[in-house]
């Protein structure tokens, strides 16, 4: 790492760190990135309201005026051929360009078996066992466990449970194919689809990278065909997820009558740190063992069939910062243990990455009275210097559902302030960390699958998938559903125990000696 770029800090982030009011601080460079967006899929935009004033135009004709019009064409060989090919040189031009509508068939997020749970008192305890951590490090996660928002039934490889600890590449292998195969059969065994019929394979896990890959990993298990798109991305952050999605969106835009499948994982089992630097235990208490299988389609007949329709996917990078690059960087401690440290500056790297990416993301889902309110006051207070008020525009306008990364419960609290979200809006983040912890990029699928538990998903509702991740990197993806969901019909991780879950995480009591 060069030294231009800020070390991780050796504490982690104090819960006096906040995200910025970034929807007071946005910047006119912001906004143009989002009205840029708009401009380039112009097109559409214009051509609805032309045809529409033919449209209009050629119903004031009468019979009359229709029969003069062919007499004048009708021995014009030259006007109704050049008309004809204009015609369909348009047409075309218009279905050629028409980007293809890409259908979630439908997804399936990992419920590991009861014997891997693990309650807050078992972690402290294996880990004292473990004999790895100081007396003030045992301290220290007992008091992060207390604040995290984990609960009771979050669930933990069986390589890290094991009395000694056992992490080695063979069992990272065995959680990886625990946590995908299982994934994969559920969804398989839902949407009815034969592995032979998925053309493109996209799969994401941050920290475990092996030779074969995941991918292949997967193509060996269920003999996927030779010719298959596989992808394997790594090293690229909790939102990798929707940047598997965003792949997918693309290789299916230019691969008709194509299936593709999207895994999102994490692996524990390398990547669960045993030395005592603090910034680097933050990760020992949050994240937790899951999955998820998400299966794509850009086949007109599975609309019918499919849950949800992609609208849009947005994706923000603040890589080129030194500060953005490093407050999130995998490096050893100073005993040469492997692990992830957290910057103190995280919080405010994040707020920066969010900025930009509902800025982009507003004027593709606001309604119009939004996006005007909130440019002209934008505009008076930065090119007019006036004193006025922001304008904070309401998201709620544009989104029945909301699906915030499980990172923890600070960034959940700072999200639901600064976006102005109830109670109801967060709850399916706030009990998808509670109940599974931070499953990193999968942790989306949980959260839609708890809405759907709960009989929430409408026919026309909208979602939105929000994530951040090491980089550093925002992304979103908004969904649109195609049918409501009837949650006794649905094999689902939550479906037993939803009723369980209230909208307030219960309070987490102190953990004993």
């Amino acid at each position: 790492m060069s030294n231009s770029q800020e070390q991780p800090a050796t504490n982690p982030p104090t819960t006096t760190a906040t995200l910025p009011n970034f929807l007071l601080s946005t910047k006119l460079k912001y906004v143009k990135l989002g009205y840029h967006y708009l401009i380039s899929h112009g097109l559409y935009l214009l051509l609805t309201p032309l045809l529409a004033i033919i449209a209009v135009h050629l119903s004031t004709l009468t019979t009359p005026d229709l029969i003069n019009l062919w007499d004048q064409l009708r021995f014009n060989l030259v006007t109704i051929i050049t008309c004809s090919i204009l015609i369909v040189f348009l047409a075309t031009i218009y279905f050629m360009s028409r980007p293809r509508k890409i259908y979630l068939v439908d997804f399936s997020a990992y419920k590991p078996d009861p014997a891997r749970m693990v309650t807050r008192e078992i972690f402290v305890n294996h880990s004292k066992k473990t004999g790895m951590f100081t007396e003030e490090n045992l301290a220290f996660q007992k008091k992060i466990l207390e604040r995290s928002g984990l609960g009771q039934k979050t669930y933990f490889p069986d390589a890290v449970l094991r009395d000694p600890p056992n992490p080695c590449m063979a069992e990272a292998r065995k959680e990886a194919e625990m946590v995908m195969f299982g994934a994969i059969d559920d969804l398989l065994s839902k949407t009815g689809v034969k592995a032979k019929d998925i053309g493109i394979l996209v799969v994401n896990c941050s920290l475990f990278c092996p030779t074969p890959s995941l991918s292949a990993m997967i193509v060996n298990h269920y003999k996927l065909r030779g010719n298959i798109m596989s992808y394997n991305l790594g090293g690229m952050g909790c939102s990798a997820g929707l940047i598997s999605i965003d792949l997918a969106k693309q290789l299916l835009q230019v691969n008709p009558n194509s299936y593709a499948l999207v895994v999102s994982t994490e692996n524990i089992t390398l990547n669960w740190y045993h030395g005592n630097n603090r910034s680097m235990l933050m990760s020992n208490c949050l994240f937790r063992m899951g999955g998820a299988a998400v299966l794509l389609s850009n086949r007109s007949s599975d609309r019918r069939r499919s849950k949800y329709q992609l609208i849009h996917t947005v994706r923000t990078h603040k890589g080129a910062d030194d500060r953005c690059y490093s407050c999130v960087f995998q490096q050893e401690d100073e005993n040469k243990k492997i692990g992830v440290a957290l910057s103190k500056d995280l919080m405010a790297v994040a707020g920066e990455a969010l900025k930009t990416n509902i800025t982009t993301l507003g004027p593709l889902v606001l309604p119009m009275s939004e996006q005007l309110l909130f440019f002209m006051t934008l505009v008076g207070r930065k090119v007019f210097q006036m004193k006025i008020k922001p304008y904070i525009p309401d998201f709620k306008l544009a989104f029945e559902h909301f699906c915030i990364h499980a990172g923890g419960r600070a960034v959940l609290d700072e999200l639901e302030k600064s976006l102005d979200l109830s109670e109801w809006h967060m709850e399916p983040s706030r009990m998808t960390l509670y109940r599974f912890g931070n499953t990193s990029s999968s942790s989306l699928w949980y959260e839609l699958a708890y809405t759907e538990a709960k009989g929430r998903i409408r026919k026309g509702d909208r979602a939105w998938q929000i994530a951040f991740g090491s980089g550093f990197k925002c992304n979103s993806a908004v969904w649109k559903a195609l049918r409501t969901i009837d949650p006794a019909k649905e094999k689902n991780p939550w479906i037993d125990e939803i009723n369980d879950f209230p909208v307030h995480v219960p309070k987490i009591e102190k953990i004993g000696s």
